[in-house]
């Protein structure tokens, strides 16, 4: 699986006008389901994104996670957001293909099953739509972004 990490002060989905999704400090989180990918792929990519160290301590450096925002227990939000073109091969032209993403209904099940994981571990999770014609805005605070990816076996 693949996700892109943005460090943002605030963040929302808007969905045909209405707002489906909004958080503030914390990280958006786009993700990719690949093909290959399964439950333990979700589940190590979620582990990782929540202890990562990337959210400023009281002398400026990186070393709070989005769990522990602001060194007192404060967490940030996660904005999960389903993203299939993290999967891109523009290596053959210059019109992606997107051949390495999951197929829709495993991308869907992927997906859901990794909001339920946020949700169980991490509690404010908000979501965009799979598979919907979503604006999303964002501040990117800093700017950080980050590429994780976690391998399919094989």
């Amino acid at each position: 699986m693949k996700a892109l990490l943005q460090r943002v002060s605030q963040a929302s989905v808007v969905i045909a006008g209405d707002t489906v999704g909004r958080i503030g400090p914390g990280l958006l989180v786009l993700v990719c389901a690949e093909r290959g990918d399964s439950e333990a792929h979700a589940t190590a990519l979620l582990a990782k994104l929540l202890k990562l160290r990337i959210f400023a301590d009281a002398a400026g450096k990186m070393n709070r996670n989005v769990q522990d925002l602001d060194g007192q227990g404060a967490r940030g939000g996660l904005l999960v957001v389903s993203q299939f073109t993290l999967a891109a091969d523009v290596s053959g032209g210059n019109r992606p293909s997107f051949t390495g993403a999951a197929a829709p209904e495993e991308g869907r099940r992927l997906y859901d099953y990794f909001v339920a994981q946020a949700r169980a571990a991490h509690g404010q999770v908000q979501t965009g739509q799979f598979g919907a014609d979503m604006q999303v805005h964002l501040v990117n605070d800093g700017p950080v972004t980050i590429a994780l990816r976690i391998e399919p076996a094989g």
